[in-house]
């Protein structure tokens, strides 16, 4: 169940919405004023590189994940 970023298309207002399936978001209301024009935002994503200890945050699609080796 992932938790999607939206911004309200009528009072600009952003939230967090915690979505249960892809059907769902077609159901996602505005919390500060009910409206349901609102879009999906591209989140921030954290990975790990397999070996390293650290993390890096990523915003891109994920159509454009590499395997990360050269």
């Amino acid at each position: 169940m992932p938790i999607f970023e939206f911004v309200c298309t009528s009072c600009e207002e952003p939230f967090e919405e915690l979505v249960f399936s892809s059907n769902a978001i077609n159901e996602v209301n505005c919390p500060s004023c009910g409206s349901k024009e609102v879009d999906k935002q591209l989140s921030m994503f954290a990975s790990r590189v397999a070996g390293s200890g650290s993390l890096t945050l990523n915003s891109s699609p994920a159509s454009s994940c590499s395997t990360g080796s050269l």
